[in-house]
């Protein structure tokens, strides 16, 4: 977790966040580090959503708007 959330690209965000899951569902972490994994999952979980939601409107702005007749 050494870089900044904003240098993370979506898989390497991805692959931490499938990493905090895998040892919290392995429930052996005292619950004030399980506290701070699920603090963490949810900032990677956002990088993700936004790199997913940015790859989305990229697709919709090139698709032809519907109803009006490509030339």
């Amino acid at each position: 977790m050494t870089a900044k959330k904003s240098e993370l690209s979506y898989e390497e965000a991805r692959d931490q966040l499938v990493e905090i899951v895998r040892k919290l569902e392995a429930g052996s972490v005292p619950l004030s580090e399980s506290m701070t994994l699920w603090e963490r999952g949810e900032e990677l979980a956002k990088i993700c959503q936004t790199w997913l939601d940015g790859a989305k409107a990229k697709i919709d702005a090139a698709r032809p708007t519907a109803g009006v007749p490509e030339e």
